[in-house]
């Protein structure tokens, strides 16, 4: 099992009834459908603001489910610290870039795992 496994499933039964609660700014929920099905989706992820939206890290690489659907999609919803955000324009980038948009411990964090591409979504403008 690799570190990033391993983490993965260490934090995964805290993220899951903390993220996207008030707060909470380490974890969100990425609110989104499934690309054939139109199923609704509710995926706790590691997140960090950014002044035009938010950096996720794709820790399983681009593959990922949730990752394919809101590319698919062009956007998705989001749940961070009791609100809930409309995103759009997401942009894959690379380690350099996203790792940037993260300090202290979670970026720390982030230079012990293998973290390729993040996921960059910027805030829709308000209808």
């Amino acid at each position: 099992m690799s570190t990033l496994h391993f983490l993965a499933r260490i934090t995964a039964p805290l993220a899951r009834p903390l993220a996207g609660r008030r707060g909470i700014t380490v974890w969100a929920v990425v609110l989104h459908e499934g690309r054939r099905s139109g199923k609704a989706y509710a995926t706790p992820v590691a997140v960090s603001r950014t002044p035009d939206g938010f950096m996720i890290p794709i820790t399983f690489g681009e593959g990922t489910q949730w990752t394919k659907n809101v590319l698919a999609a062009g956007g998705c919803r989001l749940r961070w610290s009791g609100h809930e955000y409309r995103l759009v324009d997401p942009e894959v980038v690379d380690r350099a870039t996203g790792a940037l948009a993260f300090n202290g411990p979670e970026r720390a964090a982030l230079s012990k795992v293998r973290i390729e591409t993040f996921l960059h979504l910027r805030e829709a403008p308000a209808a």
